[in-house]
């Protein structure tokens, strides 16, 4: 509170904002309970073992306690953004044990089938645990940490956004890192205890940690797969091989479509936050300064009867006017409606519409917004409302009329609501204008005249009058009929030479002045205030800014223009700036582990590939651009490149430890070996966004909906055209950079 600037309104808790944080929290913690099933039937199906499936779930609960005490640590609390990010990551937290998994059974089957066959010794169990652990650890920890790198703009977040998205991405990585711990400590241990025998172990042997593993050609097909994931394997196999034969169009229909989402980004609309659902609304009402107590109920009365016919309406509260002790004080010319609302179907613009359309004939300048949001866009702008333009000058009557000239013109602009020009009006004044001369004549300093006249009209503190448990100020000022111009005229002012009438040393006349004025930075200002209805908030700003563009105030005179639109603007440009940097981090990443600018760019060409699905997503759904979607892109962009590593580290290890060699057959052969641990890990992902996305007004979901929105539809064409792309392009420009690999680190896991 301290550190917001002069003149705005600290956040207030209300009950029934409580009431909205309290259901937010209780609805996302149904949504995490909702994805864990969700996930635990995806991996049921695909793995058809109930013993992997139990051993990847454990992930879940023991990341989930992990990220509990690192909360703890750091001083968090369970709110609506943290869990927020532990609902998005929910479906990846088995990734890193599903795959370490996968590999392990897939070696438990292979050693037990050659072990009866008499082809190979049976080695020990824990060699083989082991040994099968270390083949994907590698790439899980360099998944993991691109993941890390990709978050950093999310941590460099200024301001609000900063704020609200810094819990969530604590959240989102504290959990992906406890579920890489859990995957190479607890996961192996109770494969130990469960696998062997589902994988057709037999007697387990005692060796030491650290046996190569044998190469088995064809084990692809070895073991057993459920009957869903044979079916796509069958299937996959077919397609791969067609599109290894011919990858032309599959590549240049990949480029089209990832050239065609990036080309419509700008056509997006844009907003700051995604459009909160509260259950509440607030309308503001101000009439001209100075009009009565009385005058000031009976409007906002004929104003909350109006809205009381509202079907969405629920509940109206009215107050009028705000103490003086009160964070953000207001005179009773200004009054709110507290309202209470409940779902019916129709959109919130549709509601706010129908408001404005009931009290526009009330002699009330109207500004409609939610209570939670009103406060955001308050500590953005000062101003309770989406757009806030500053005329700034010196002289009030031609700021004042200025103020209007631009209201005139803005009122055109098709979308605009709520268009208000600040109540700076002139109030009826008494002016006392001292005669300095007349005033010295009398022996009488102007100063102390000027402090006893302000202390006989406005009156003076004398001390305290204790009546029980209650305490009144006693005040000396003179009586209500001698402060006119009459009763001024003829008071008595205390003099050196005797006491004299003020009139002999001051002119008293009637007059008028500003109720007030207003200064940002030392400078004399007036905002108009307005809100977006009907158009997208964007659209409405970029013909706003049409019209100041034509705008030429006086000389000496200048406009600015701010808003949720300019913190979205400088959001949307610090993320693309950091976003650059954490892109050259992950590629330098990748080129040290795999040697290779071409194998590094192979695998950020998921990145793109997700990108088609994001933005088809955000269309289909009708959602804003917003720093909320960026947030989705980015963790996005970390989910992409893991299917990419995990693909291009098998590639590489079936030809250093399983005498495989570069060709169709081997890139086939590692493409179905990791078909189930990708698509499983993906649909997981993605399902378990499913909560999110079908319940997207529900409080504290709907901040999170645009991110899973993108992630959701990143996920599948990524997961897709994967499957695909980085086989076909590695087939293409891998060999080289492979067998250069292959040459210089001997030995090494990929």
């Amino acid at each position: 509170k301290k550190s917001l600037p002069p003149g705005v309104e600290a956040p207030r808790i209300t009950f029934r904002q409580a009431t909205f944080i309290e259901a937010s929290i209780g609805n996302l913690k149904g949504k995490l309970m909702a994805a864990s099933v969700i996930v635990a039937a995806v991996l049921l199906l695909f793995l058809g073992n109930w013993r992997i499936t139990l051993i990847s779930l454990t992930a879940i609960p023991a990341s989930l306690l992990v990220t509990v005490l690192v909360f703890h640590l750091m001083g968090l609390s369970i709110n609506t953004m943290t869990l927020g990010g532990l609902a998005i990551a929910i479906g990846e937290l088995v990734d890193d044990a599903v795959v370490g998994l996968e590999n392990t059974q897939r070696r438990l089957r292979l050693h037990a089938q050659a072990a009866r066959a008499g082809t190979a010794p049976q080695p020990g169990l824990l060699d083989v645990i082991a040994a099968a652990t270390m083949e994907v650890r590698s790439g899980i920890l360099v998944a993991t940490l691109i993941i890390v790198l990709v978050f950093v703009p999310l941590f460099a977040l200024p301001g609000i956004e900063g704020r609200l998205f810094t819990p969530l991405g604590i959240a989102y990585l504290a959990s992906i890192l406890a579920s890489l711990l859990v995957s190479i400590t607890l996961s192996p241990v109770l494969a130990w205890y469960l696998l062997p025998k589902a994988a057709g172990w037999g007697a387990a042997g005692s060796g030491l940690a650290g046996a190569t593993v044998q190469p088995h050609a064809g084990s692809h097909q070895a073991h057993t797969d459920s009957r869903p994931l044979a079916w796509l394997k069958r299937l996959y196999a077919r397609l791969l091989t067609r599109v290894l034969a011919r990858p032309g169009a599959m590549l240049t229909g990949a480029t089209v479509a990832a050239l065609a989402a990036a080309a419509s980004v700008p056509f997006f609309a844009t907003t700051f936050l995604p459009p909160f659902n509260e259950g509440a609304a607030l309308i503001g009402l101000r009439l001209s300064p100075g009009v009565t107590l009385a005058e000031s109920a009976r409007v906002a009365r004929l104003a909350e009867m109006a809205v009381r016919a509202v079907p969405e309406v629920e509940h109206v509260g009215r107050r009028s006017g705000r103490a003086e002790l009160d964070e953000h004080a207001e005179g009773v010319h200004v009054s709110e409606l507290d309202l209470q609302l409940k779902r019916l179907g129709r959109p919130l613009d549709a509601v706010y519409a129908d408001i404005r359309e009931r009290i526009k004939d009330l002699p009330v300048a109207v500004n409609i917004g939610q209570p939670i949001s009103h406060r955001i866009d308050h500590m953005l702008t000062g101003v309770r409302a989406q757009m806030a333009i500053r005329i700034f000058g010196d002289d009030l009557d031609t700021l004042r009329a200025e103020a209007e000239r631009l209201r005139a013109a803005l009122a055109a602009v098709p979308g605009i609501a709520d268009l208000e020009i600040e109540k700076q009006v002139l109030s009826p004044q008494i002016k006392v204008r001292v005669d300095y001369a007349k005033a010295q004549a009398y022996g009488l300093s102007p100063a102390v005249l000027t402090q006893e006249l302000q202390a006989l009209v406005e009156g003076l503190r004398m001390g305290q009058i204790i009546d029980g448990s209650r305490r009144f100020a006693l005040v000396l000022r003179l009586p209500d009929a001698e402060r006119g111009i009459e009763g001024l005229s003829n008071l008595l002012i205390e003099t050196p030479t005797g006491r004299v009438p003020l009139s002999r040393i001051a002119t008293i006349e009637d007059g008028d002045g500003p109720n007030q004025i207003s200064r940002d930075n030392g400078k004399r200002r007036i905002v108009l205030s307005a809100n977006a209805q009907g158009r997208a908030l964007s659209a409405v700003v970029l013909d706003a800014q049409k019209v100041l563009d034509t705008f030429k105030p006086p000389e000496g005179y200048y406009v600015s223009f701010e808003g949720q639109f300019q913190a979205q603007r400088d959001a949307t440009r610090l993320i693309a700036l950091l976003s650059l940097a954490s892109l050259a981090l992950v590629t330098l990443t990748l080129y040290s582990r795999y040697q290779s600018w071409r194998l590094a760019l192979l695998i950020l060409v998921n990145v793109p590939l997700a990108l088609i699905g994001s933005v088809a997503a955000l269309w289909l759904s009708n959602q804003p651009l917003s720093v909320a979607s960026l947030i989705g892109f980015i963790t996005l962009a970390g989910i992409a490149a893991r299917n990419g590593i995990l693909k291009v580290s098998h590639y590489i290890n079936l030809c250093r430890f399983e005498g495989e060699h570069f060709g169709d057959a081997m890139i086939v052969r590692g493409s179905l070996e990791r078909l189930a641990p990708v698509l499983m890990t993906a649909l997981a992902a993605a399902l378990a966004l499913a909560p999110l996305l079908l319940d997207a007004e529900a409080p504290g979901a709907e901040i999170l909906y645009p991110v899973a929105v993108v992630i959701f539809g990143g996920l599948i064409t990524s997961t897709l055209l994967d499957s695909f792309i980085t086989p076909a392009l590695f087939r293409l420009t891998g060999e080289k950079p492979l067998r250069h690999l292959l040459a210089q680190q001997q030995g090494e896991i990929f």
